[in-house]
């Protein structure tokens, strides 16, 4: 299924490699260690696939993707996960598949990324806040993972869970949402081409603070639904749990689609600021579905997306 759908982003509109090197190494002696859990310069390219997944927004630059983040296990700040989330243990990892499906189990990652093709993919990210970033991914489907593990008849939800682990993840011993931290999607969302598993962006090991070593990226809805550092996948008949709709189902729904019609009960939708513009960036009008209409409106017709958001 890879490559079914294309977005308007190119591999050509990203950063050079070299040149995103080169910022680094000249940050590094203006405090940029304290951005520790980034891989560093000599990391191995993950060589993944090189896809034509769109043409014309300009990805992020890599500091910008991961010195900005939500990441609440280490903290609140945006800052926070890129000063505190080395301290999370990333190798070994498996991601425990259950429910129902044919062969449950605990998949290492090494096994699960000899089967897989890594690809780059460059897709908007759109954050309920109101900020967006362009990533360059590397991942695969998540297609892929679950028809590994062989999605039984009855199958009608995928839920996903994040690790847990007090003694690495600082922030969770603040009560911000009731932990670990809980997603989870229609079984046809999860099947959908767009939705992918990555491990990685600019073709490096994901960094720490951006969910490494395994993530979700749903790129048409909004940010908290794409859960980082995944270690569990569970198939499901009943709609799951999820961490932010537990908290607050009138702002955060199920579905969580990014909408500039439905507004956040506390904030327009309809405009969003890019990351990396400065505090005077311009606005700009946001995109339904995240500029990803075409690919998935189809998933929801008949619905009404203003009362199940």
């Amino acid at each position: 299924m890879a490559g079914r759908y294309k977005s308007d982003l190119g591999w050509s509109d990203v950063t050079p490699k070299a040149d995103w090197l080169n910022r680094r190494a000249l940050m590094a002696g203006a405090g940029a260690l304290a951005l520790g859990a980034i891989a560093g310069p000599a990391a191995a390219s993950l060589g993944a696939k090189k896809t034509d997944w769109g043409a014309g927004l300009e990805p992020n630059t890599f500091e910008d993707i991961t010195s900005y983040n939500n990441f609440y296990e280490f903290g609140t700040d945006k800052g926070d996960p890129a000063r505190y989330a080395s301290a999370l243990t990333t190798d070994p990892w498996s991601v425990e598949i259950d429910g129902l499906v044919d062969r449950p189990g605990a998949y290492g990652l090494e096994d699960i990324l000899s089967k897989v093709t890594l690809e780059e993919r460059i897709y908007r990210l759109r954050c309920v806040e109101r900020w967006s970033m362009v990533v360059p991914w590397v991942g695969f489907e998540l297609a892929d993972l679950l028809e590994m593990a062989g999605v039984q008849a009855g199958a009608k939800y995928v839920a996903f869970e994040t690790a847990l682990r007090p003694d690495e993840m600082r922030g969770v011993s603040y009560p911000v949402i009731d932990w670990p931290y809980r997603e989870g999607l229609r079984l046809d969302e999860a099947m959908h081409p767009l939705t992918i598993m990555a491990t990685g962006l600019y073709d490096e090991p994901m960094p720490n603070q951006n969910g490494a070593p395994i993530r979700l990226v749903v790129p048409w809805k909004y940010g908290y639904k794409s859960i980082k550092s995944v270690v569990r996948i569970s198939l499901t008949d009943t709609q799951p749990v999820t961490a932010w709709n537990a908290y607050s189902a009138k702002e955060y729904g199920f579905y969580s689609n990014v909408n500039p019609n439905r507004d956040h009960p506390r904030w327009s939708q309809k405009y969003e600021r890019k990351v990396g513009g400065g505090l005077f960036a311009k606005q700009v009008e946001t995109l339904m579905f995240n500029g990803y209409e075409a690919e998935v409106a189809d998933l929801y017709a008949g619905m009404d997306l203003i009362e199940f958001h």
